[in-house]
């Protein structure tokens, strides 16, 4: 779970945001919580401190970005640190991605099969979360900057497998009227 990010353009921390019962970042790992992986790694960063007081991190191993300004492939890179040894499967997912559910992630590794990289593929384009094959981990460990892993998945097209999945691309929060959005959808969801 990638949650690092400073918020600056919201302005305020996005993992804390009111969703649901509670923070948005509660909401996403309790998502993650119920696909019942075999390790559940957070990487925080901006306002780690904060996330730590306000959001239940039960069952949730933390990994501290403290270069987190360097963009999404930092993170990428220290809980490829932190992964259990065994693990043959990254299932990568944001923190602040509020509508993926359960079921995307069931769907995604089902439809992977054993292929090096599996996307979701929502009816108005590719997002997350993602799938990495153990084989893939160390070209993941060396990217750089916030579109490291698009372009990964660019260069290495003819071994990605996209994965349909109903319904658009889930929103995630980097501005207000993302969130206003979300917030939206969930109330549509749940009405």
């Amino acid at each position: 779970m990638l949650a690092a990010g400073g918020s600056k353009r919201l302005g305020a921390p996005k993992q804390l945001l009111p969703y649901g019962a509670g923070p948005l970042l509660g909401h996403v790992l309790g998502v993650a919580r119920q696909c019942e992986f075999d390790q559940l790694l957070c990487v925080l960063g901006g306002n780690a401190g904060e996330v730590r007081d306000q959001v239940d991190l039960g069952g949730v191993e933390i990994v501290e970005n403290v270069a987190f300004g360097e963009g999404c492939s930092s993170s990428i890179a220290i809980g490829l640190q932190a992964l259990d040894p065994d693990c043959d499967t990254l299932v990568l997912m944001l923190g602040d991605q509020p509508g993926v559910e359960p079921s995307t992630v069931a769907q995604l590794l089902a439809g992977r099969d054993d292929a090096p990289f599996a996307a979701c593929a929502y009816d108005n384009g590719r997002g997350h979360p993602l799938a990495f094959a153990r084989s893939t981990f160390s070209e993941l460990a060396a990217l750089h900057g916030d579109k490291g892993v698009w372009k990964l998945l660019d260069r290495r097209a003819g071994e990605v497998v996209d994965v349909s999945i109903a319904g658009p691309v889930p929103l995630d929060v980097d501005t207000w009227e993302d969130y206003e959005a979300a917030l939206a959808v969930r109330r549509n969801v749940h009405s």
